[in-house]
């Protein structure tokens, strides 16, 4: 029975072959390179268009405006956040819904129109609507 024994001539030398390395990492950049552009970078959201007609006379309706000092005013009365709340109650219990038109006025912090927002959200009022000057061309 032989037996092979390695020489110091005969040295044994193990290689990689990177071939089918090379070949599955060209596949995989070729694949990225197709499926990168179809990833999207950014939120598509289709934003509303505000119309400029003007709005139809509506004897139920509620002015409520915030001034640039943070006031609340209904129907040109300013009113306490107490009193708001109560007039608010008042209008959610008449049928139909009010409608309730709310105007803000451009200096004033948005916190403001944010409580009143609140306010007309927490007595169940849901027609709610903001006033705005149209734009001059």
């Amino acid at each position: 029975m032989a037996l092979g024994t390695l020489d110091d001539s005969e040295d044994f030398n193990p290689e990689i072959n990177t071939t089918p390395l090379v070949d599955v990492m060209l596949v995989l950049l070729v694949v990225f390179m197709v499926t990168l552009p179809m990833i999207r970078h950014d939120v598509n959201i289709d934003l509303p268009q505000a119309s400029s007609t003007p709005v139809t006379e509506n004897p139920t309706a509620i002015e409520l405006a915030v001034d640039a000092d943070g006031r609340v005013l209904w129907d040109k009365t300013a009113l306490t956040p107490d009193e708001l709340d109560v007039k608010l109650a008042q209008a959610a219990e008449t049928q139909p819904q009010p409608e309730i038109r709310l105007s803000g006025d451009k200096r004033v912090a948005y916190e403001h129109v944010a409580t009143v927002m609140a306010a007309v959200q927490r007595h169940g009022l849901t027609k709610l609507g903001f006033v705005m000057q149209p734009k001059d061309k």
